[in-house]
């Protein structure tokens, strides 16, 4: 098959729009405009593409499920590899390795796992894809306990930035392997697929939520991150600033759910928060029936089509006083909007030793804010508040999660020192021209060199 052989859709296609932003999550729509769009279907059509590039001398950038908060997909003279049409899940029984597409989402992976009674622990969101969410490390379900989803990448297979079609793995080609596993959308090569472990399915999971006044804030965050302490490896997790979409009320939730085999062994991993919770909860659901499926659903609820979003957060400091840190981002939500503040503990998979990988940035105490509107009025009401709690909390922090950042906005730390040297370095080596859209920054002049890891608040 040759380049002219893979459908392009170029600017003056009617169809150019809605390839070029329509599978975009955040309706705060980029003003970038790629080169030309591929909606790929196989590996040839990937291969194809990027040669085209390297034959025009463009750059290639990917979407997986177009759930990354600042597009970085969508960008200036590059031909856009979209892999929404680049679809498959193969389980192989002997192994238990699952074979997936970078745009297969967690909710798919999920409900193709349960009929097999395999699960896998993937990103919360249940449209996020696979390719996104694994290179940036993978916070997914029960992180603080089962550890960061690519540390369950068994092999990925790529086409690289010449265009050749490789296999990845700790015996072969072991620095694009080490790389994929936190490098996130600077990643030197195109994923076609990963290779993943699975694990036992959990019969029973149950949930025990409560929520507060807010004047009852300092007393739940300082029991829920005790809570954490004493809580078994089974339990995720959260507390969560909220407004009540009802009442419009600010509020504070906090959130634990555990993953057993039998309703006994639910019951007995909650009890201990269930005993100690504070009192003046306004509403209290302890041990309340659920399933992976079920808190896809409260997810997608959450995180609402049609909007418009800003994303930051932060690893706050581990002898930090993290309530207080955290008080202006949880009590004080933009105005009429569906924002939510989302503290989610680490620990203690942040005080363990991390696998050879780039991924090397963690805390016991991960913070995002995830702050979402409908009108195009409000933008800078809300930006202007995201960057105003954001100057106050990462003076107490010690880096962030490639997931949930904007390096147009804001530079921090995103790895340790040694690993984001090394990754840059793996870059240059396997992308020495920047053929692959690397990390979007500021007017997108990070090309080959990459990102600085330093906090850019202290220059």
């Amino acid at each position: 098959m040759t380049v002219t052989e893979t459908k392009v859709i170029y600017r003056d296609s009617p169809t150019y729009e809605q390839a070029r932003v329509g599978r975009v999550f955040n309706q705060r729509r980029p003003n970038r405009y790629p080169h030309g769009v591929v909606e790929a279907t196989c590996v040839q059509d990937i291969t194809n593409a990027v040669q085209l590039a390297k034959s025009q001398n463009l750059r290639v950038s990917v979407r997986s499920g177009g759930h990354s908060w600042a597009a970085w997909s969508v960008r200036d003279d590059a031909i856009l590899i979209d892999l929404g049409k680049y679809n498959f899940i193969e389980y192989d029984e002997e192994t238990k390795i699952v074979k997936v597409s970078p745009s297969t989402t967690g909710k798919m992976l999920a409900e193709y796992l349960s009929a097999k009674d395999r699960m896998f622990g993937g990103g919360h969101c249940p449209d996020v894809g696979l390719g996104g969410f694994l290179l940036q490390g993978g916070m997914g379900w029960n992180c603080r306990n089962w550890g960061w989803a690519c540390e369950q990448i068994a092999a990925i297979d790529v086409v690289t930035a010449e265009g050749i079609a490789l296999n990845c793995s700790e015996q072969e080609n072991s620095d694009l392997f080490w790389a994929a596993r936190g490098s996130g959308p600077g990643f030197p090569a195109v994923v076609t697929a990963f290779y993943l472990k699975t694990r036992e399915a959990f019969r029973t999971m149950k949930n025990s939520v409560f929520i507060y006044p807010l004047s009852e804030y300092k007393v739940v965050m300082d029991w829920v991150q005790k809570a954490v302490h004493e809580c078994d490896d089974s339990i995720e997790a959260v507390a969560v600033g909220i407004i009540d979409p009802v009442t419009q009320a600010p509020a504070f939730l906090t959130s634990f759910l555990t993953f057993q085999q039998t309703e006994e062994a639910a019951l007995a991993s909650l009890k201990h928060v269930n005993a100690t919770h504070p009192p003046g909860a306004i509403m209290e659901a302890p041990n309340s029936p659920t399933s992976l499926l079920n808190e896809y659903c409260t997810q997608d609820l959450a995180n609402p089509h049609g909007h418009r979003y800003i994303a930051e957060n932060a690893y706050i400091k581990d002898d930090a006083d993290v309530t207080e840190v955290l008080r202006r981002a949880m009590t004080t939500l933009p105005e009429g909007s569906k924002s939510f503040t989302l503290w989610f503990s680490m620990y203690p998979c942040s005080r363990r030793e991390l696998p050879d990988m780039a991924l090397s940035m963690q805390s016991d105490h991960y913070m995002a804010l995830y702050t979402v509107w409908e009108k195009e009025e409000d933008d800078e009401r809300c930006r202007n508040w995201v960057t105003d709690v954001m100057r106050e909390v990462e003076r107490e922090s010690v880096g962030a999660y490639l997931g949930d950042s904007d390096f147009q906005v804001r530079k921090t730390r995103f790895w340790a020192v040694e690993q984001g040297r090394r990754l840059m370095e793996v870059r240059r080596k396997w992308d020495p021209e920047g053929r692959v859209c690397g990390y979007l920054d500021e007017g997108d002049r990070s090309g080959v060199e990459g990102l600085e890891n330093v906090h850019e608040w202290q220059k």
